[in-house]
């Protein structure tokens, strides 16, 4: 399927791996235009953008930000990157689709929030698996009263470890299992508000440290509660003996499992289970970010709604770092860039 609007222009800021994935691939397969990359290597920035057909490279991170050509930028940088660069796109005039999460921590979040409301672009952040059937059809579960009133979710994404010079080890770099993974548990619990009586709050979190760097979480679990009397639980863990990416969500009247809601592309299989029977729904394997591009393209393009912006990002951003706290760790701390 190509774009039938004109193509989205592109910059990618930095040679991450998951930007294959998370931005390339779909763009190639909706038609959208790579017209640049930057990294901190220039010779890497060159082999990336020849193996992944990005038009051209750029000296620095802030040249491609201000690049007239580049009309989208695409943050996918370590987390305690994603928010100074995000402000600096935004005061660039620029739209911004970014990685998970926006910022380090609220205070910066709230940065990046006033920033996108001057420049009047689009800001998103990369919650892709919100725009998949899987996730979807959890919702519609809902919706529709098969599965009754919510009473409860869990939300548990799991993965191995890293290695151990992976920036997501790096308190400095603002990582933790939370942020990483927990944050998609958090976040998933947050958008059953409209089926629970509001938004959870926090009721209590515990957590541990990764050993020779305590105050970055190997795991943490949080215990939720919403308005409506529903309870959730939103776990991670950067340390688990295998990859596992979990949503349940049980009524009054059933529930129903999603398998992998964070890569429903691996497992696009929903179990329901009422007094009816059980059974098993595969959604297609369709990417998730291939759908999330599409969605943030209508929205550039045509001004189509989104149900993601900077103000989600912010209370996104505001349950993580209570998480934290609840669990016997600071927010992380911002990156102060050098003057650009």
């Amino acid at each position: 399927m190509t774009t039938e609007a004109e193509p989205l222009r592109i910059g990618l800021l930095g040679a991450a791996r998951i930007s294959d994935r998370s931005l390339i691939g779909p763009a190639h397969a909706t038609g959208h235009r790579l017209v640049a990359v930057a990294a901190r290597d220039r010779s890497r920035a060159e082999s990336f953008a020849a193996e992944h057909g990005i038009e051209r490279v750029v000296d620095s991170y802030a040249d491609l930000v201000t690049d007239p050509e580049v009309e989208v930028v695409y943050n996918p940088l370590a987390n305690g990157l994603h928010g100074p660069w995000n402000i600096a796109a935004l005061a660039a005039g620029k739209h911004v689709l970014t990685e998970k999460p926006s910022a380090s921590n609220t205070a910066e979040a709230v940065e990046v929030r006033d920033a996108a409301a001057k420049a009047g672009t689009a800001f998103m952040e990369g919650f892709h698996y919100l725009f998949h059937p899987v996730t979807r059809r959890l919702h519609e579960l809902l919706d529709s009263g098969e599965l009754g009133e919510l009473r409860h979710v869990e939300a548990l994404v799991a993965v191995p470890a890293p290695p151990a010079t992976d920036p997501r080890w790096s308190l400095p770099l603002a990582g933790g299992a939370l942020m990483d993974l927990g944050c998609y548990s958090v976040h998933a619990l947050r958008m059953l508000a409209p089926w629970a009586g509001g938004p959870p709050t926090l009721v209590t979190a515990r957590g541990g440290g990764r050993e020779g760097a305590p105050e970055v979480d190997e795991w943490l679990d949080a215990d939720l509660a919403f308005p409506g009397g529903a309870t959730g639980s939103a776990r991670c863990h950067m340390d688990y003996s295998e990859l596992r990416m979990t949503c349940r969500i049980v009524g009054s009247r059933g529930e129903a499992t999603a398998l992998n809601f964070v890569l429903p592309q691996r497992d696009d299989r929903v179990v329901v289970r009422t007094a009816a029977g059980e059974r098993t729904e595969e959604l297609g394997k369709r990417s998730s970010y291939t759908y999330q591009l599409e969605a943030f393209a209508a929205h550039v393009r045509d001004g189509a709604a989104l149900p993601l912006d900077a103000d989600d990002a912010v209370a996104t951003m505001r349950l993580i770092d209570d998480c934290y706290r609840g669990a016997g760790f600071r927010p992380r701390p911002r990156t102060t860039l050098p003057r650009l």
